[in-house]
């Protein structure tokens, strides 16, 4: 075929989509997707799953272990600690006041049977034999309680609640309390990802307005790419949310978030190359969805390799060894790929419904000079046309200047305490049984091995104690085979 007659039929299809009518039935149609999608997109923390078996890789000898033990102990149980801190030492009302408090969180929901362990009950037990650790400090500054929750599968979702019953009732005169252990830290997880979507998403919308500001230069202008880019948000975030639930899609808080991002700041990309050759063609067409037409059909190339490029990229994240990296992979190019949609279809529509008062102050009117022919960035570009080779020379050499910042990266990951930006609640529990030698024995070290080598690795384990301290309880999984 031509290039003449493919050019005009690649201009005619960017053009019926922004006609006289059909722009009004592709608004239409958008809208309505988006008014679809925003309710399941409401959902979508439904699905999330934050489990250690999301985050971590399945060759790792942890998740190995959790599917081990998935028949024994119940993946869903969440030991908690309550720790107590008094300087100078716990009093007698102090450690009265824990065992009424042990007593009043064992009927809060969500508390196993097994009730709450407190000091008075693990050294009753010490002093018969059974292996409980001990909860007081030598210097009896710090105590803690030991209990386990468990909501099913909706423990992400339900831990806050019961930490705030806790926590009102867990309180000491003069002291201090804190609900650390793996509960505790859970607890604090879920409040750190509770509204980072929305947070996230107005912190970007500012920014991107900001920009949108200075580049358009229109108090109106603006507002286009915005509507759309929220628009896409919304399909993109419901279409995770259907595949989560009905494909096994693995979605957590961390993808849901990037997500938001990835397709405003991708959208808003995309609206600045449509609007600048729409502004551009409005100078050379008198008619508007004939500019359209011509801008949509120039720009359209550009923008698709672009977000094929990008969607590519982030489906080679499906590679990781980490689950919540790969897990990105399919969530990010779902939102590229809705993205661009929304953008060539819902923007363009929106633009010449509006027509050219949208620019103002501004307005690109038929024959008017192009005001990009002078200007800065005009003049940066005459500057480096005469000298490209020395420019790319330059150029390239600084970005490698700028990457010798790798030799320096440090992957080895986060502590516990430097997972946050700020000291929750379970990282000073943690720092004051790190402090005063107590054990936190709601993350323990769990072994699984054969039934005949359980004698050797209980022998291996008791010299470990021995040579390091107190070690939080080592769970053997023993199988036959």
């Amino acid at each position: 075929m031509p290039a003449a007659v493919l050019d005009d039929m690649h201009r005619q299809i960017a053009g019926s989509l922004t006609g006289r009518v059909t722009k009004w039935f592709v608004l239409v149609a958008v809208v309505v997707v988006t008014g679809v999608m925003a309710g399941f997109s409401a959902k979508l923390a439904d699905v999330q799953n934050n489990e250690a078996s999301s985050w971590l890789p399945g060759s790792a000898e942890s998740t190995k272990v959790l599917d081990e033990l998935s028949e024994a102990v119940d993946p869903n149980d969440i030991p908690t600690l309550v720790v107590y801190h008094r300087d100078g030492g716990l009093t007698d009302d102090d450690l009265a006041a824990m065992e009424a408090d042990g007593k009043e969180i064992a009927g809060i929901e969500g508390v196993t049977g097994q009730g709450v362990l407190t000091p008075a009950a693990a050294e009753a037990a010490a002093a018969q034999g059974a292996p409980v650790p001990t909860l007081v400090s030598d210097d009896g500054e710090v105590a803690y309680l030991y209990f386990v929750l468990n909501f099913g599968s909706d423990g992400w979702n339900a831990i806050p609640a019961a930490a705030d019953e806790i926590r009102d009732i867990a309180k000491i005169d003069g002291g201090e309390v804190h609900l650390a252990g793996y509960g505790g830290q859970a607890a604090d997880s879920a409040e750190a990802f509770e509204g980072i979507d929305t947070n996230l998403i107005f912190a970007t919308l500012a920014v991107v307005i900001v920009i949108l500001l200075f580049t358009y230069r229109s108090p109106v202008l603006w507002l286009l790419p915005i509507l759309c880019a929220v628009s896409a948000n919304f399909i993109a975030t419901g279409l995770v949310y259907l595949l989560a639930k009905y494909a096994g899609l693995t979605v957590n808080g961390q993808s849901q978030a990037i997500l938001s991002i990835l397709v405003i700041g991708a959208g808003t990309d995309y609206a600045l190359l449509l609007v600048a050759r729409y502004r551009e063609e409005l100078r050379r067409h008198e008619d508007r969805h004939e500019a359209m037409a011509f801008a949509l059909h120039r720009a359209a190339p550009a923008i698709l390799a672009s977000a094929a490029t990008v969607a590519i990229g982030m489906l080679c994240l499906s590679f990781a060894e980490l689950n919540s990296t790969a897990g990105l992979g399919p969530v990010l190019a779902i939102g590229v790929a809705v993205t661009v949609v929304v953008m060539v279809t819902l923007l363009p529509a929106l633009l010449v419904i509006c027509g050219r008062w949208v620019f103002w102050p501004k307005r690109p009117t038929f024959r008017s000079a192009e005001p990009t022919a002078g200007g800065l960035w005009a003049r940066v570009g005459r500057a480096i046309s005469p000298h490209p080779r020395r420019v790319w020379v330059v150029t390239t050499g600084l970005l490698l200047l700028a990457c010798l910042g790798l030799f320096r990266l440090d992957t080895s990951g986060l502590s516990t305490e430097e997972t946050y930006t700020k000291e929750f609640d379970s990282i000073k529990g943690q720092k004051l049984l790190t402090e005063h030698d107590l054990s936190d024995n709601s993350n323990t070290i769990q072994v699984t091995t054969a039934t005949d080598r359980a004698a050797d690795v209980d022998r291996k384990s008791t010299r470990l104690n021995s040579s390091h301290g107190y070690i939080s309880y080592a769970v053997f999984c023993l199988k036959k085979k």
